[in-house]
Formats: structure tokens, C-alpha cells, sequence
């Protein structure tokens, strides 16, 4: 019993045979990036129309520009943690 327990030790995965985890780090390293840059562009215009529907007294549009900001900042929030997680991922995997 100890000694086939002592056997399976020795078998791992040979995660050098599969290679690409550089160019996919690159790939979603660069959507990521992409997704950041939308979400600081929406949160910039929804800024702008709440503080310009507020001045003018649009309570309407200017609700709604408020919700714009909330999904931008949840937005970037989440494609942060995206980032973080694919990396997480990419770095466990040779040490599965």
C-alpha cells in the first residue's frame, strides 16, 4: 500500500508539452486592457451628462447618467478582477 502511494507521486502532468500560456497572457492582458479603457470612457461621459443634466434640472437623463457612472465603475471593477484572476490561473497551472 505505501509503496503505490510512493508511485503516484511520481506521475505529473508534463505541462511543458503545451505551450502558449506567454500569448495568452498577452491576449487577455490586452482585451483587459481594451475593456479598462471603455469603462474609464463611460464613466467620463456618464460624469459629464449627470453634471450637465443636473445644472440644467433634467432629473431624468440625470438619474440615468448616475446609473451609467455605477455600471462604468462596476465595469472597470470587474474586468480588474478579471485581470487578476486570469493571472492567478495562468500562474497555478504549472504547479498542478
Amino acid at each position: 500500500m505505501i509503496q503505490s502511494l510512493a508511485l503516484a507521486d511520481d506521475v505529473n502532468p508534463n505541462f511543458g508539452a503545451v505551450g502558449g500560456s506567454g500569448e495568452l497572457r498577452a491576449i487577455v492582458g490586452a482585451l483587459l486592457t481594451y475593456g479598462l479603457i471603455v469603462a474609464v470612457l463611460m464613466l467620463v461621459i456618464s460624469a459629464t451628462t449627470w453634471a450637465i443634466a443636473s445644472s440644467s434640472g433634467s432629473w431624468h437623463t440625470a438619474q440615468k447618467a448616475k446609473l451609467g457612472c455605477f455600471v462604468a465603475i462596476g465595469g472597470a471593477v470587474l474586468t480588474g478582477a478579471a485581470l487578476t484572476w486570469a493571472n492567478w490561473l495562468l500562474d497555478i497551472g504549472p504547479h498542478l
